[in-house]
């Protein structure tokens, strides 16, 4: 597990952080899930991997605890995953098993995962939802039904794909569409991050715009759990 830190954009501070798996190859060395979750899902696999970084996540989380550190977490989960009505029992189980708080753990789920699965997926979001996990939005912008969807779905948090701030600069209409997702979220009470900030430029509009949350390489790449360990105690501003 990698752990990319997610900043406030006001005060440079670490706010929390998103889990993301990566496979060490002994011949091909760190292999990017874009490269192996794919197969995972048509396999079958995704299942015990899944399990295995909600597990592993929590046992990092209870560690930070422990360590003093009051941190949030965020795991991305697959649509297989959603689909299954015996997720909210499994997390339940590991929640319990490694003591840790299920406001300490935020869910990222896809726009299409569920908007094409709505019927198999809307009561395992509301049972998620009951047990006190935070839900989060993630690529907001890119289905094709986000609005009609977004009042029935339990979420807190909408992360804006990068797709949108790539062409800030260069064009006003993914400007304002940027802008406008923020307005949204503020009338709905939603939090906001603004994903794959890469550029000074990008990060001033943000800024400008009153985007609180971000998260990308010009902030912070994917640490380790060590070198996380150490951006977490040293409690310093990451801008």
């Amino acid at each position: 597990m990698f752990y990319q830190p997610i900043v406030d954009l006001e005060t440079g501070s670490l706010a929390s952080l998103e889990a993301l798996i990566r496979w060490t190859h002994p011949v091909r060395g760190l292999v990017l899930p874009s490269s192996f979750i794919p197969v995972a899902e048509e396999n079958g696999l995704i299942m015990p991997i899944g399990e295995w970084v909600l597990r592993e996540v929590c046992r990092q989380i209870k560690a930070w605890n422990d360590d003093g550190a009051d941190i949030r977490v965020a795991v991305n989960l697959s649509a297989r995953q959603l689909r299954d009505r015996n997720l909210t029992a499994v997390l339940s189980k590991i929640l319990m098993e490694t003591g840790v708080s299920p406001g300490s753990l935020d869910l990222e789920i896809t726009e299409s995962a569920v908007i094409n699965n709505w019927e198999s997926v809307g009561a395992t979001l509301a049972d998620l939802q009951r047990l006190g996990v935070r839900l989060c939005l993630d690529d907001f912008g890119t289905g094709y039904s986000s609005l009609s969807y977004l009042h029935r779905l339990p979420v807190t948090e909408l992360k804006i794909d990068r797709s949108f701030l790539e062409k800030m600069a260069s064009s006003a209409e993914h400007s304002g569409i940027v802008q406008t997702i923020l307005d949204l979220a503020g009338r709905l009470k939603m939090d906001v991050v603004a994903e794959g900030i890469e550029t000074e430029g990008q990060l001033a509009q943000l800024k400008h715009m009153k985007c609180k949350l971000g998260q990308g390489y010009l902030l912070a790449r994917p640490l380790d759990e060590e070198s996380a360990t150490s951006l977490i105690r040293l409690s310093e501003p990451l801008l």
